[in-house]
């Protein structure tokens, strides 16, 4: 049987909006920004999952956005590139945002999730449905934690970009079951293996209703360069960029050496962590 749930901080809940929030949001905005025409309606979504969410019933509950028709070429970089497709109030001014991908690990994840809590910062852990198989706890933890999940595919195929279309789908679907049925959430973003896209890969995703969500800075982390390098790629941030780290796909001990400097380093400078909502 799995261990209860962690608590929601009273802080977190203003980092989070529910699955089905985001997406009645999503599924108006994104069609109408993506053809740079007029706004639609938003619509309910019309995917269901195989498997009940933690404590629910085994009824089918919606994971994506209804699919739309019109295809986001480039994916979000950026804050106002993210705030252009997803109504909300403007970020501040002195915002940046912090994405980690390829878990969850049982090992590196929950030594994140500490540094998070202890720094008061929220994340999108960008999760592989095949990783939340086997570490659910972990996954799960993420949630209670507060913290945001995006699509990151079943399996992580690096060539993800020039597989056929209903391979595609189903990397995204599949990985979108797990997350939900384990975490509750349905993740609203997508992030392509190695920020590989193509116009199958981009159409494919929009027909998900998911937005395509890259970044802004990345260290090269998951190549585990050294503390310095990672370190000084990240110091470097500007307000406005979404910067990209690894809590899975090995060793991250380099990762997480250099986020318990930089993270409150950033902070110092003045910068604040924002949750992509």
């Amino acid at each position: 049987m799995p261990p209860p749930a962690k608590p929601v901080a009273r802080r977190r809940l203003l980092w989070a909006i529910p699955a089905a929030a985001g997406t009645a949001l999503i599924g108006g905005t994104v069609a109408a920004l993506a053809g740079r025409g007029e706004p639609e309606a938003a619509k309910a979504p019309n995917l269901v999952v195989s498997e009940p969410a933690p404590s629910q019933s085994p009824t089918p509950a919606p994971t994506t956005p209804k699919p739309t028709t019109p295809v986001i070429k480039v994916p979000v970089h950026t804050l106002k590139d993210f705030r252009k497709l997803v109504p909300g109030d403007p970020f501040p001014t002195d915002a940046i945002a912090l994405t980690i991908d390829d878990g969850p690990h049982p090992v590196w994840t929950p030594q994140i999730l500490r540094l998070l809590e202890k720094h008061h910062v929220p994340a999108l852990f960008c999760m592989i449905g095949n990783q939340v198989l086997g570490h659910e706890p972990t996954a799960r933890d993420v949630a209670a934690d507060g913290h945001l999940i995006a699509n990151h595919t079943w399996s992580h195929p690096l060539k993800l970009a020039k597989l056929p279309p209903h391979v595609t789908l189903k990397e995204l679907h599949r990985a979108q079951d797990k997350i939900y049925s384990t975490t509750g959430l349905a993740p609203n973003l997508f992030r392509a293996p190695g920020g590989a896209w193509s116009k199958g890969l981009s159409e494919s995703v929009s027909k998900t209703g998911l937005i395509p969500m890259d970044w802004t800075t990345d260290p090269r982390d998951w190549a585990r360069p050294g503390v310095a390098h990672i370190t000084k790629r990240l110091l470097a941030a500007k307000p406005g960029q979404i910067l990209l780290c690894h809590d899975g796909g090995g060793d991250r001990s380099q990762t997480l050496a250099s986020l318990k400097t930089v993270i409150p380093a950033l902070q110092a400078k003045g910068l604040k962590f924002v949750a992509l909502t």
